[in-house]
């Protein structure tokens, strides 16, 4: 009983959620060129008068923090290859590496971990 007792007293106070005084560091240090990351977002503007919302390709150089934004009227692949483009075009140069949240126009499937399936096109695309 007495171990029992102890084994879930040292579980508990090993177990601490985030936030509850457990302290952390993640670096986030990157070389020049080493990656960037790629994400959409949509926002609402008006054009001619006309509210509308549209989808917005972000790419940021994770070393320098430098960004490239373009708006695109929604988020196709098309559009991803060229704000991909535009991005390098832009930076002047392309990365070693690239880092994504799960883009419908990147990814097919999510399994458990860091499985993924890529679709096809998005992969030809990073070769």
């Amino acid at each position: 009983d007495a171990v029992r007792r102890y084994a879930a007293r040292w579980k508990a106070d090993r177990r601490k959620d985030a936030g509850d005084g457990v302290t952390a560091f993640i670096p986030l240090m990157f070389k020049p060129g080493e990656a960037y990351q790629f994400d959409w977002s949509h926002e609402d503007v008006e054009i001619a008068g006309k509210p509308m919302r549209v989808k917005v390709a972000h790419m940021r150089l994770c070393a320098s923090r430098a960004v490239y934004v373009r708006a695109y009227p929604r988020e196709s692949q098309e559009m991803l290859f060229d704000a991909h483009a535009r991005g390098f075009a832009f930076f002047g140069g392309v990365p070693g590496r690239g880092i994504y949240d799960n883009m419908k126009t990147a990814v097919t499937s999510v399994f458990t971990g860091k499985e993924r399936v890529f679709n096809r096109r998005f992969l030809i695309m990073t070769d």
